[in-house]
């Protein structure tokens, strides 16, 4: 999987001491699917996603992004789920 991002998105992310270690650290440990965020000011062609997912240490990071190919993948977003995020992804994502 190759990580693509804005010099915007990446100077975000590290701010919020995230890099694309812990983005592919996300990726492999997800265990729930991938929801679509259909908010009118977020939607895009191809459409908007994101799941929640823990790194290798522990650290659970809400994962936004948009599927460009199989293997090519534009981050827009990373940081920690509040507790609503927390509990949408759980009612609407289907288990892996």
């Amino acid at each position: 999987m190759i990580l693509h991002m804005s010099d915007q998105v990446e100077e975000k992310l590290r701010r919020r001491d995230i890099n694309q270690i812990h983005l592919l650290e996300c990726f492999g440990n997800q265990t729930r699917s991938a929801l679509v965020d259909e908010r009118e000011e977020h939607k895009t062609d191809p459409p908007t996603l994101w799941f929640i997912a823990e790194t290798d240490s522990g650290r659970r990071l809400k994962v936004v992004f948009i599927q460009l190919t199989a293997l090519d993948v534009l981050i827009k977003s990373a940081y920690e789920p509040d507790a609503s995020e927390n509990r949408i992804y759980q009612k609407y994502s289907v288990r892996l």
